[in-house]
């Protein structure tokens, strides 16, 4: 008498149950249609046909080149830097309205422009401080109006550190040339700033092409005041357009055939925006020297 053979282990496995390959323990008839493993739910991501397990996902992400703006920045859904600025000017006005003795404010005294404490105290930090300090809540509200104007924009184009370095140099060139020109000038406000942005919007709106006879006009009417209306620091206004016009000219047509987000765009942008910063501080330098014998 015979018996029937057992049956093959080949044979068992046809006829299981195709588990996840991540977890084990888990039944599941879905597959990833790239890698073709069995999936569970928990590791099943929705594709334009079919699953995805996590890892091919994770793959496919690796492969994705990142979104850059026309200029070389990150392209990016939030000003966030323009947010911040915004809200460090806010702050430190209010510090200079809780923080007072008598009748003046020792915030506005330590950290305004002024040549004296720069050239004799080394109070170098008053080049930028300078521009987070206002005199007024009218001074306050006109430069944050402007920076909430064309900080979005301009942010939208240049990617947060492009703007943040335009920010902050043309704050520091509007003081360098108060620190020339006028060093017994005491000064608060982000108006070197804002013309540096009136002068990026005005260069990199004309390279794309767009109607930039509003903002000219615009910056016109600011050269007006600046000149006409006593109490305003032409010298801090002049030197932020100029450094606003230098690094806009950069980010906006150097270098002139290079793809957007190429690493030689990024690499003369950051390498002009490194020199212009040690050219402010070579002039500081100097005036340092020539004013204090």
């Amino acid at each position: 008498m015979s018996a029937s053979p057992p049956p093959s282990p080949s044979g068992a496995q046809e006829h299981a149950v195709p588990t996840c390959f991540r977890h084990p323990d888990r039944e599941t008839y879905v597959r990833c249609t790239r890698c073709e493993r069995p999936i569970c739910p928990d590791c099943m991501r929705e594709a334009s046909v079919g699953f995805h397990c996590v890892e091919c996902v994770a793959e496919g992400n690796r492969s994705v080149r990142e979104a850059r703006t026309t200029f070389g920045g990150r392209v990016t859904a939030r000003p966030y830097v323009t947010w911040a600025l915004i809200g460090l000017m806010v702050l430190g006005f209010l510090l200079q309205q809780v923080v007072r003795q008598g009748g003046w404010s020792p915030v506005t005294a330590q950290f305004a422009m002024w040549g004296g404490g720069v050239l004799y105290h080394d109070q170098w930090y008053r080049l930028l401080t300078s521009a987070l300090l206002h005199g007024s809540i009218m001074h306050l509200l006109f430069n944050g109006f402007a920076m909430y104007v064309l900080g979005p924009q301009l942010e939208s184009w240049l990617g947060h550190w492009r703007f943040l370095a335009l920010w902050v140099l043309s704050a520091i060139g509007g003081s360098m040339l108060t620190l020339v020109a006028d060093p017994g000038q005491v000064s608060v406000g982000a108006s070197g700033a804002i013309f540096g942005l009136f002068g990026a919007v005005l260069l990199i709106g004309r390279r794309l092409r767009l109607d930039t006879r509003f903002i000219l006009g615009l910056l016109a009417v600011n050269l007006l005041i600046t000149f006409l209306v006593p109490a305003i620091s032409w010298t801090a206004h002049i030197g932020g357009l100029v450094s606003g016009l230098v690094l806009g000219a950069v980010y906006a047509y150097l270098p002139r055939h290079a793809p957007a987000g190429t690493r030689s765009r990024t690499v003369v942008h950051a390498g002009v925006t490194a020199g212009y910063a040690l050219l402010l501080a070579a002039v500081a330098v100097g005036a340092s020297i020539v004013l204090t014998g």
